[in-house]
């Protein structure tokens, strides 16, 4: 029963948090575009009202006039909407889900003892450290060197090697397929951190001194764009480390780090490449094709690097109890592959335990279920779960013949 609540809870949380994270990511990419793509206003009327850019647009049927005021407008408008509750929803409903995903049951999901032994206890304490610790590195890296000569190049760099660190730090502490959503959780509670700690109550000091009647100082309104800038490069490599744990042949190399590194560097160059795009069709900025060439060139190196060696014959041969060989074998039925199945899966899916109401230990009950163990075990390698069990390479190939003949009950 409790499998089967968690299970709800996982499928109800993760379409809320899509749902908030569209929202999130769609209105930060469009204030993006929007403040790359503003040109100065061609109405005197607007130049009288400090407008320092402007933009028509059509969509959906309707023409459109967002304007930017370089300083306070002439008068607060009644209705002022604020953007904070996409980012602070998308956090909340995330951390539900990692919670209920992970650190629930930590020894399972969290802890990869191969990687490293611990207790569920210190695993869990150390994640969510993480989500802490990285953020108050990140926001000390801006404090301290934002405001500097050539400080965008400064913390950006330096934000590049903390979240190397992080990256190697989480893949040689926890389980793979954990380490990468965590570090995608460290930059996103980063991002809604930023929203709460910067942006919003910057906004809001300068829509107090605007009702006061007083200046106001531009520094609230430059470290808000600075972080909300910073937001933007870090969507990318949150969103990979976030879908990676469908596809373990990423979190599963053994030089997982830097795979995760690779592909968020990716990331963050193609997203690179379309900030700059909006001003170049503007004419302020070069052509950024070299962004894009490198985000995909980043991208076709993985590709190539991690492409899974053919099976040697040999391996195949000296596989567990009924592995058999390619060519002219016969193809392996239940009776095969059974003595497998018993040292590899009836712990968690025998008669004792049904993790996910999934039983293998009959005939019938493999037939069931043999699309998922199928796709579980052969095509995304997840199931043993941090292969907990030891199953090998010639194992995975005997489940796959066995599926490929027809998933046979004799």
């Amino acid at each position: 029963m409790e499998s089967y609540l968690l299970d709800w809870a996982n499928l109800l949380l993760r379409w809320v948090h899509v749902i908030t994270a569209i929202a999130w990511i769609g209105s930060s990419f469009y204030f993006v575009f929007l403040d790359s793509s503003l040109t100065p206003p061609v109405e005197d009327d607007l130049k009288k009202q400090g407008v320092s850019g402007e933009l028509w647009a059509v969509h959906g049927g309707g023409f459109y006039h967002p304007v930017k005021f370089a300083g306070a407008p002439p008068k607060l408008p009644e209705n002022l909407h604020w953007f904070y509750w996409e980012s602070y929803s998308t956090w909340l409903t995330g951390f539900a889900l990692f919670t209920v995903s992970y650190l629930w049951n930590a020894g399972t999901y969290l802890i990869d003892k191969s990687v490293m032994g611990w207790h569920p206890h210190a695993a869990i304490a150390v994640a969510l450290a993480f989500l802490v610790v990285f953020w108050l590195a990140y926001d000390q890296i801006c404090r301290r060197f934002g405001q500097r000569k050539n400080g965008d190049l400064i913390v950006g760099a330096a934000v590049a090697v903390l979240v190397c660190i992080a990256s190697w730090l989480a893949c040689h502490w926890f389980a793979g397929r954990a380490a990468f959503l965590l570090v995608g959780a460290m930059m996103a509670t980063t991002m809604s951190a930023n929203v709460a700690h910067w942006i919003i109550p910057g906004q809001r000091k300068m829509v107090a001194s605007i009702k006061a009647g007083e200046p106001v100082d531009p520094i609230h309104g430059w470290r808000g764009k600075q972080r909300s800038v910073h937001n933007t490069y870090f969507t990318l490599p949150v969103l990979f480390a976030m879908l990676s744990n469908h596809y373990s042949f990423t979190y599963s190399h053994p030089q997982n780090w830097l795979v995760l590194i690779v592909m968020m560097f990716a990331g963050a160059a193609i997203r690179q490449f379309f900030v700059l795009r909006h001003g170049y069709k503007l004419g302020r900025n070069r052509h950024p094709w070299p962004y894009a060439a490198a985000g995909v060139v980043a991208i076709l190196g993985m590709l190539v690097w991690l492409k899974p060696a053919p099976p040697a014959q040999s391996a195949i041969n000296s596989g567990a109890a009924g592995a058999v060989s390619t060519g002219t074998a016969a193809p392996i039925g239940y009776k095969e592959l059974q003595p497998m199945l018993a040292q590899r899966c009836y712990m968690c899916h025998g008669e004792a335990v049904q993790m996910k109401n999934v039983r293998l230990d009959s005939p019938q009950a493999l037939a069931s279920h043999a699309q998922a163990v199928y796709q579980q075990v052969v095509v995304t390698k997840i199931m043993p779960m941090n292969n907990a069990t030891n199953i090998t390479d010639a194992e995975r190939l005997m489940v796959k013949q066995w599926f490929e003949a027809g998933a046979k009950t004799e």
